[in-house]
């Protein structure tokens, strides 16, 4: 009788681990963000910036509201939006902004801020 048990029990685990992992709540509210990016790639020209920016700091502040972060990778395309509108405080404040919450992506955003630095300079 034991080796019945034990494959339907097993079955039962397996069962309630799968479920209970698709019900995780997710750690980041992704919004738009993920649409928008293959948008702007797929369609190139097509994506406008300042719609594309009024999107994604809508996302942001909604995923503020319910408590979650932004995915990692949201301010730094935030910035580029900025950068392709000539905003350049808005281009550091968010690259700084996704340094401080994704320290992981300080060597690309560091590089990016002193090309930027450069750049700013020359002009």
């Amino acid at each position: 009788m034991r080796g019945f048990y034990l494959p339907l029990v097993t079955a039962a685990l397996c069962a309630l681990a799968a479920s209970s992992a698709c019900a995780r709540p997710s750690l980041y509210f992704w919004g738009r963000y993920e649409a928008m990016v293959y948008e702007m790639y797929a369609k190139p020209g097509q994506a406008d910036p300042v719609t594309q920016t009024a999107k994604l700091t809508e996302d942001i502040e909604r995923a503020r509201a319910e408590g979650k972060a932004a995915p990692p990778g949201v301010h730094a395309h935030l910035a580029y939006l900025y950068y392709q509108q000539g905003n350049l405080g808005g281009v550091q404040q968010e690259l700084q902004t996704e340094k401080t919450l994704f320290p992981e992506s300080a060597a690309f955003v560091d590089g990016v801020l002193e090309r930027l630095s450069q750049r700013m300079n020359r002009q």
